[in-house]
C-alpha cells in the first residue's frame, strides 16, 4: 500500500471544489425514492475535481458518504449528519495502454464514457457493466459491486480490478494494487472494494483490465415452462462444453437465454448442438441486442418501487420464484446462470421476506432486507482503513 498523503488542511471551495446541491441521477429521479431525494434537497454535495481535493473533502466532516449519479440511490441513502461528497466532478481517463490491455480513471468518470473509448479500440469490459446508459459512474460501479450477463464466462467486476487510489477515513490519499496485470505484490486488497458501499473509503481512481471485443454474438432463446425447468436449462446448461458468453432467465417469459461470443463460424454447430437438447430459437441481432441492453439497464422492471438484488443458488430458482409470484405485480429477472436474481416491485408493494443474501438498490425497503453474513475479515478491513467510523458503518 502507497500513500500520497498530504499535511492536513481545511477544506474550502478554494482548494478545488464547491458546494451544489445533489441531483439524483435519472434511474434515481425515476426511482421516487423520498429518503434519498429529500436528504439531497437538504444536504448539499462537496463535488471535489481531484484525488487530493477529495482528500480534503474527507476531513472536513467528521461523517461523510461518497455519492456517485444516483442511479442506484439506496445504496446512499444515509441518516441525518452525513455531509455528501460527489464525484460528479472528478472524472476521466487518467491513462490508457490499449497494448497492455488496462487503463485507470476517475472514480466519477461515467462508465458509457470508458466503454466509448475502449469501443473504438476494439476492447470492453467483459462483466457487463450495468446502468451505464443511465449514467453509473466507475466508481459507483465498484463500490456497487453489480456485475452484467457477462459475468457468467469471464467472472464479475471483481475478476478484473488491478488497483485502486482511494481516501481512508483519516483522510489519506492511499493507493492499493497496481496498474499490471501480473502484479503478485502482497494481498489484492483492491477487491475488498468492490460491493463495500463506499463504507471502507472514498475511491478516487480506479484501474481495471480489459478484453479484446468478441468477433461476434448469437442469442438463443430456450423455452422453459415453469421454474423446475429453467433450473434444469440453467444448471445443465452452465456444466456443459459450450462455454457460453451469457445465460439469464425469464421467469415472466418462461424462457431461458444463451449468448454465444466468438467466431460466427462456430455458432451454428453450437446453436444446432443446444437446440438438439432444448428446441428453441435465434434472436435476430436488433432483437438480441435490445435484450441485453434491457437487462443492462433493467428495463424490464418498474421504473419506480423497490429493486433488489438477490444471491441464489440455481436449485433455489423455483422458491425465489414462488416468492415472486406471491407478491401482485412483481417482476424477476435471473442471471449468471441463476446464481443472482433481482426483484422488482410496484411503487405500492411492499417486499416480501427474503431467505437469500439481498440487497436493495432503489426504494424504500431496508438496505439488507434478506439473510446477511457477518463476515469478521470485513470489520477488521473497516477497522483499519476507517478507524474513526467517518464513513457509514457497515451495518448502515
Amino acid at each position: 500500500m502507497g500513500t500520497d498523503a498530504k499535511p492536513l488542511s481545511p477544506a474550502s471551495p478554494e482548494a478545488g471544489y464547491e458546494e451544489i446541491v445533489a441531483r439524483p441521477g435519472r434511474v434515481g429521479m425515476a426511482c421516487g425514492v423520498s429518503l434519498f431525494s429529500k436528504f439531497n434537497r437538504m444536504n448539499p454535495a462537496l463535488t471535489p475535481s481531484t484525488p487530493d481535493d477529495l482528500a480534503d473533502a474527507v476531513r472536513s466532516a467528521p461523517r461523510v458518504i461518497v455519492v456517485g449519479a444516483g442511479t442506484k440511490p439506496r445504496l446512499a441513502a444515509v441518516g441525518d449528519g452525513f455531509v455528501r461528497v460527489s464525484t460528479a466532478r472528478l472524472s476521466g481517463i487518467v491513462e490508457y495502454e490499449p497494448s497492455e490491455f488496462t487503463f485507470t480513471a476517475l472514480a466519477g468518470t461515467p462508465v458509457r464514457t470508458i466503454v466509448a473509448a475502449l469501443a473504438e479500440r476494439g476492447q470492453y469490459l467483459p462483466f457487463d457493466p450495468l446502468l451505464a446508459g443511465a449514467g453509473a459512474t466507475l466508481g459507483g460501479t465498484v463500490a456497487a459491486g453489480l456485475s452484467g450477463p457477462g459475468r457468467f464466462r469471464f467472472g464479475g467486476l471483481r475478476d478484473f480490478i488491478l488497483g485502486v487510489r482511494f481516501v481512508d477515513g483519516d483522510g489519506r490519499l492511499l493507493r492499493m494494487g497496481g496498474k499490471v496485470v501480473k502484479n503478485a505484490a502482497g494481498f489484492d486488497l483492491p477487491k475488498f472494494f468492490v460491493g463495500s458501499l463506499g463504507r471502507f473509503g472514498a475511491l478516487a481512481e480506479i484501474t481495471f483490465k480489459v478484453f479484446p471485443r468478441p468477433a461476434a454474438t448469437r442469442t438463443l432463446r430456450l423455452p422453459a415452462g415453469d421454474a423446475g425447468t429453467m433450473t434444469g436449462i440453467l444448471t445443465a446448461a452452465a456444466n456443459s462444453r459450450w462455454e457460453l458468453d451469457a445465460l439469464d432467465g425469464s421467469p415472466a417469459d418462461g424462457a431461458v437465454f444463451a449468448r454465444l461470443a466468438g467466431p460466427a463460424a462456430a455458432f451454428d454447430g453450437l446453436a444446432g448442438e443446444i437446440f438438439t437438447r432444448w428446441p428453441g430459437t435465434t434472436l435476430a441481432s436488433a432483437e438480441a441486442e435490445e435484450l441485453w441492453q434491457s437487462v443492462r439497464e433493467f428495463g424490464w422492471a418498474h421504473p419506480a418501487g423497490t429493486l433488489v438484488k438477490v444471491v441464489l443458488t440455481p436449485a433455489q430458482v423455483p422458491e425465489f420464484a414462488a416468492v415472486v409470484k406471491s407478491v401482485a405485480g412483481a417482476r424477476a429477472w435471473l442471471g449468471a446462470g441463476g446464481n443472482v436474481g433481482y426483484i422488482s416491485l410496484p411503487a405500492v408493494a411492499a417486499l416480501p421476506r427474503l431467505v437469500w443474501p439481498a440487497l436493495t438498490l432503489r426504494g424504500e425497503a431496508p438496505l439488507w432486507p434478506g439473510a446477511r453474513p457477518q463476515f469478521e475479515i470485513m470489520r477488521a478491513v473497516k477497522a483499519a482503513l476507517d478507524p474513526q467510523n467517518r464513513f457509514p458503518n457497515l451495518d448502515d
